[in-house]
């Protein structure tokens, strides 16, 4: 898999990039990561990429000039004008809050492609001429205001690379991570099995695998009733999952009628 990555700041990638999963994955050949600076396809001398909004207001626009030219020249477009459609070779991706939101389902669409183009807007926002004519998709990755796209980027290019075969040790590792498997993950712990007093749940030391199973499952539905309870009414249940949950909310009733 190959992201395209267009950024006025492609310093900030350096350490997110180069360590943990994603270098890994990126020495193994499973994922290509492209960083390109919008500002050397700026064509005036001063290599401007931002102006002030037609009809006045506060902060500075992206130009959309600099974007159009990068991506297209990265993607080997030809220079495109009104009414001239040319549907790009893959899917093209503004970052911005007006998105729609990132979630491990569109984290697991994304892995399923051979390239992705993210385009990182900054300042008051990107010229609408680039989300109206070259982005073929916007996604944002919550409800908040963040400086540019760049963190956005970068989370998404984690969660879709930790996706890919071979980007994790475990192969069934992001299938069992929080999310994925539509719950969230049951406690972990490890050595020592008494720290200060506190101690790792017996079940756990029993070497019983079928009673750890059960016990995590149930802690993974404990959890997400109690944290997410939005996520149950999407997640694959099984009939013991829906018994288990009954007893609990039963119990939990009962105790607040005491």
């Amino acid at each position: 898999m190959r992201f395209d990555i267009f950024t006025l700041f492609p310093q900030m990638f350096e350490g997110p990039l180069t360590e943990s999963i994603i270098k890994r994955a990126r020495e193994a050949g499973i994922v290509e990561i492209h960083l390109h600076n919008i500002r050397e396809y700026a064509t005036d001398k001063h290599k401007t990429t931002d102006d002030t909004p037609y009809g006045g207001g506060g902060g500075m626009v992206m130009k959309a000039e600099p974007i159009f030219r990068a991506v297209e020249a990265v993607l080997g477009l030809p220079p495109r004008r009104a009414g001239e459609p040319t549907p790009p070779p893959c899917p093209i991706i503004l970052l911005t809050p007006q998105g729609r939101p990132f979630t491990q389902e569109v984290a697991a669409e994304l892995s399923q492609l051979e390239r992705v183009v993210l385009i990182c807007g900054r300042y008051e926002g990107v010229d609408e001429r680039v989300r109206e004519h070259l982005a073929t998709d916007e996604i944002s990755i919550g409800p908040y205001v963040l400086s540019g796209g760049e963190l956005p980027a970068m989370v998404i290019v984690d969660a879709v690379v930790r996706l890919l075969p071979g980007a994790l040790g475990d192969p069934e590792g992001a299938r069992k991570d929080s999310y994925a498997m539509g719950l969230l993950e049951h406690p972990h712990y490890t050595r020592p099995a008494d720290f200060r007093g506190w101690r790792v749940p017996d079940v756990l030391l029993s070497g019983h695998h079928a009673r750890v199973a059960e016990w995590r499952r149930q802690e993974s539905l404990l959890r997400t009733l109690v944290r997410q309870p939005e996520m149950l009414s999407k997640a694959p249940l099984t009939e013991e999952d829906r018994r288990f949950l009954e007893a609990l909310c039963s119990r939990i009733q009962e105790l607040l009628g005491q």
